[in-house]
This record gives structure tokens, C-alpha cells and sequence, in this order.
């Protein structure tokens, strides 16, 4: 005896599951960032602490974080997916912005190589 879905049933139950789309990250309802930030964080912890203590403290970051990795994107697609689009601000303003973020960084470093140059 074969148990076939009545068709009407079939096409809901194929409808359903098409218009559910896929699951990721980005296809979810707005994602909570606290709750995937304290979950990458965990993770990172998690993983730092079963890292061998042989290995140097960088290398052992490494692999946390390589760990970690999906727990990481997830956290930045949401955080990115939330960022409003600011159409007043073109793409050399995001240039702009990041070139002031580089030289707070580059300029004292640079001063500091030229002092040890004198």
C-alpha cells in the first residue's frame, strides 16, 4: 500500500518549502549582534583554552580565531546587514574616513623611526 500525499497537500508542502529560502545568517530576521558577539567571543575563549600551551601565544590565537571563523561571519554579515545605507556619504568619504583611521596609527609610528634615526 503506497501512502501518497493528496496532491493539493503535495503543492502547500512544496510552496512552504520553497518560499523558505535558505538558511544562513543572511537570509534570518534581524539578528541579535549582542547574543552572536558574546558567541564568537565564547568560542574564541573555548578554543584559546584547548590550544596547546607549547605553541607560541600568537600562533595560539591563530588557531582560535581559525576556529572560530563561522561564528566570526555570522557576527559581521549581521553587523553589516544592520548598517543603514547612507547615500549622502560617497564612497571616497568611506576613503576619506579610513585614510584618517591609517595615518592615526602610521604618523606616530613614523615619527618615532625618525627619531631613532637622529
Amino acid at each position: 500500500m503506497s501512502r501518497r500525499l493528496p496532491v493539493p497537500l503535495g503543492l502547500a508542502f512544496l510552496t512552504a518549502l520553497a518560499s523558505a529560502g535558505p538558511a544562513s545568517a543572511l537570509a534570518a530576521e534581524p539578528a541579535n549582534l549582542p547574543s552572536l558577539e558574546q558567541a564568537w567571543h565564547g568560542c574564541v575563549r573555548e578554543a584559546f583554552d584547548r590550544q596547546p600551551e607549547q605553541g607560541s601565544r600568537a600562533g595560539r590565537e591563530r588557531n582560535a580565531l581559525d576556529e572560530c571563523k563561522p561564528h566570526e561571519d555570522a557576527y559581521v554579515a549581521a553587523l553589516m546587514a544592520t548598517r543603514p545605507d547612507d547615500a549622502d556619504m560617497p564612497v571616497h568619504g568611506w576613503a576619506r574616513t579610513w585614510a584618517a583611521y591609517v595615518s592615526f596609527v602610521v604618523d606616530p609610528v613614523k615619527a618615532w623611526i625618525e627619531a631613532l634615526r637622529r
